[in-house]
């Protein structure tokens, strides 16, 4: 089941503005080519609709060790790095990719109390550089699971303006339900610990709240 995020609706409403706007306009400056004009705006309303999709995905039922994809996207980074923000030592971080097409509502990757949710202003560089993950806009979440404390970063990329996150530090997050949304192209970072076993490859596609993406032991 499918249905439009409610962080949609302000920018859905000014397509429909700008929609309108372009239908007067050629109908009065350019009604010869009006059959233009019905294309751009058909064309401006699916790739505002389809950006803001939000598809029903009901709550994972595998091992509560799984962690799952909190958002839809391409896998471009599984590696140790040192995380020097929050556990200043080494982690293992996976990355997904989230293009403009891919659905943008983010989930809880696990289950657990939150103990660090930060917001940290910054640049706009592209998603897929390395750099994007402590230099561009992100905001940073740590749960408590029973194993370990996982963290994910949402990072904005250089087209996203604005970062989304519901969660407050103290709230016991659940597996699978919304944390936030990104809007228009960016990436999650996931940081594990070293003994994580990881579920999914490289350039693989997951889906948020459906691909289990590590096992923590």
């Amino acid at each position: 089941m499918m249905s439009i995020h409610k962080e949609g609706r302000a920018t859905i409403l000014i397509a429909l503005i700008f929609s309108v706007i372009v239908w007067w306009l050629f109908g009065m400056f350019l009604p010869g080519l009006m059959w233009l004009g019905y294309i751009v705006i058909v064309f401006i309303l699916i790739t505002v609709l389809q950006f803001f999709r939000n598809p029903r995905r009901p709550a994972p039922t595998v091992d509560e060790n799984i962690v799952t994809a909190p958002a839809d996207g391409k896998i471009v980074v599984i590696e140790k790095v040192m995380e020097g923000e929050v556990f200043r030592q080494e982690r293992l971080m996976i990355s997904i990719f989230m293009s403009p097409t891919n659905v943008h509502v983010n989930r809880n990757p696990v289950s657990g109390k939150v103990l660090i949710n930060r917001y940290h202003p910054g640049k706009y560089l592209a998603a897929w550089n390395p750099k994007s993950s402590t230099e561009n806009e992100r905001t940073t979440v740590v749960y408590q699971h029973p194993k370990a404390e996982v963290m994910i970063r949402q990072v904005a990329g250089a087209l996203a303006r604005r970062i989304v996150n519901y969660l407050h530090e103290g709230d016991e997050a659940k597996r699978g339900q919304e944390m936030g949304f990104i809007k228009f192209g960016s990436r999650v970072d996931i940081y594990l610990p070293l003994n994580a076993e990881v579920l999914i490859d490289m350039d693989q596609v997951v889906k948020g709240n459906v691909t289990g993406i590590a096992r923590l032991s």
